[in-house]
């Protein structure tokens, strides 16, 4: 399996952006990855992108700044509202990653 990290944005930094964690964990496990997740708030993506060397950020809250990394929208994620095109964007975005 190949390793992907991810960090998962929501406006507090908790319950939203774990619960997308969680999901994004098992989509990531059934198409051949292994993911490790953080969460957290858009004021602390800055400090995760400083500590370690991460390969996606999702988020359904709006992000501060612009990232080196791809970010994907994941409202959609939460609310099932066009769910299919966040995952494909997920599957697509990971596996168009230098892993």
């Amino acid at each position: 399996m190949k390793k992907i990290k991810v960090i998962s944005v929501c406006g507090s930094g908790t319950v939203t952006s774990s619960m997308i964690a969680g999901k994004v964990k098992d989509v990531l496990a059934d198409n051949g990855f292994r993911a490790t997740t953080v969460e957290v708030n858009p004021g602390g993506v800055e400090q995760e992108l400083s500590s370690g060397n991460w390969d996606i950020i999702v988020h359904t809250s709006p992000l501060r700044g612009k990232y080196d990394i791809p970010t994907i929208n994941a409202v959609g994620f939460l609310t099932g509202m066009d769910e299919e095109g966040f995952i494909e964007e997920l599957l697509e975005t990971a596996n168009g990653l230098d892993l």
